[in-house]
């Protein structure tokens, strides 16, 4: 198998502080390889062997390929006007998920997967190169497996989100639809999933409620995560903790019990500053987290409603700018936080061993990402070890 060396590298993120400097472990002047789908030699240029194939990146920055935990990308239809009507006064609420609801129903398989296509390709342009997605704008048996099972032939990192909202069909029996979400709605959908998602806030689903479905889920085999404490404090931090859940996902609204369940367990906070960019929603102390101990990671929420963004490097900019992380804390939590709230040891990092998922950028260091935000400085993304073209 050919061998690929990138040389020249001016700075090299490998998110492995045994091998350079800080938690990042930054190495200097530095060189890669690898050959197929996995990394084989990182270190210092001047102690590079010889590849096959030799790449000069010319003193541009390098990085893992960032790693997406929370994104909907199954979707159809627009809700632009939503978003007008929020920059002009109206609060947001759980609700607005139902339009959504009904123009997927309306689509086709094609055009689920065109739209898909088209999402995956934005990702892959700003350096995501692994992602997780999400059913849940479907919200009946046929909806919510169609879309899993479309979305997983994308990726590996599918959810099933029957629970997001309760539909406007069961408005008066809540409880009707959770029977349904844990019994032949989960049936349909398990066989194309890994994990299962809960939207435990106001408006959505209730705390024992919540714990309800995802122990039906895990009963199937699916691995938990937790829509928490988005739009106030409430169960849901709890609720993720008590069932191993690898992510609770927002963490807009904590308090100090929430902050210490985070610290003291295996569930990431993963936080998602499209969201509250969107939403003029406040933003999370990620310093608070971090300081107590707790994992934190980044995704960018891409959904219609309230986060329609693709781009990691946004929200590494917000995040360094409104939730208090520094650069190298925000470009952590974007690759091997991500890898973490996914439960992923083969991405997230540059090292021998992982997955040739890598990004370089059009800037001598990953600080740029935040330095310069809204400027695309994509180079060149590398997906398993295969090149992406990026749109001009």
């Amino acid at each position: 198998m050919a061998a690929t060396a990138l040389v020249n590298i001016g700075t090299l993120v490998t998110n492995d502080a045994t091998l350079g400097n800080g938690t990042l472990g930054v190495i200097e002047n530095a060189a890669l390889i690898f050959e197929g789908e996995q990394i084989t030699w990182v270190g210092p240029a001047t102690e590079a062997p010889i590849a096959d194939q030799r790449i000069d990146l010319a003193g541009r920055a390098v990085l893992p390929g960032f790693v997406d935990s929370h994104a909907h990308l199954m979707f159809a239809g627009d809700r632009s006007a939503e978003f007008a009507a929020r920059m002009a006064g109206s609060p947001y609420h759980a609700g607005g998920i139902r339009s959504t609801v009904a123009m997927t129903r309306a689509a086709s398989d094609a055009q689920l997967q065109e739209n898909l296509t088209r999402l995956v390709n934005e990702l892959y342009s700003t350096g995501i190169t692994t992602f997780e997605t999400k059913s849940g704008y479907g919200l009946t048996v046929a909806d919510e497996s169609r879309a899993l099972a479309i979305a997983s032939t994308i990726t590996p990192e599918t959810t099933y989100l029957g629970a997001h909202v309760v539909p406007a069909e069961f408005a008066d029996d809540p409880a009707g639809y959770v029977d349904l979400v844990t019994h032949e709605m989960l049936t349909a959908c398990a066989p194309h999933a890994k994990w299962i998602d809960v939207f435990c806030d106001r408006g959505a689903f209730d705390g024992d409620q919540a714990r309800a479905i995802l122990r039906a889920g895990i009963d199937q085999g699916l691995m938990a995560r937790v829509h928490a404490n988005q739009l106030q404090a409430g169960p849901g931090i709890q609720v993720a903790v008590e069932m191993n859940a690898a992510s609770a996902d927002h963490c807009t609204h904590l308090t100090d019990t929430d902050i210490e369940l985070l610290a003291g367990s295996n569930t990431v906070a993963t936080l998602l500053p499209g969201a509250e960019f969107a939403t003029r929603s406040p933003y999370p102390d990620a310093r608070r987290l971090l300081d107590a101990g707790a994992t934190v990671a980044i995704a960018t929420d891409c959904n219609p409603g309230s986060s329609y963004t693709t781009s990691m490097p946004f929200c590494i900019a917000v995040a360094v700018r409104d939730m208090h992380l520094t650069p190298d804390e925000a470009v952590w939590s974007a690759t091997l936080g991500g890898a973490r709230a996914l439960r992923r040891t083969d991405v997230g990092r540059l090292t021998v061993g992982a997955r040739a998922d890598i990004l370089a950028l059009n800037a001598p260091s990953h600080v740029h990402l935040a330095y310069r935000p809204g400027v695309d400085l994509t180079h060149q993304v590398w997906v398993g070890g295969r090149a992406h073209r990026v749109a001009s």
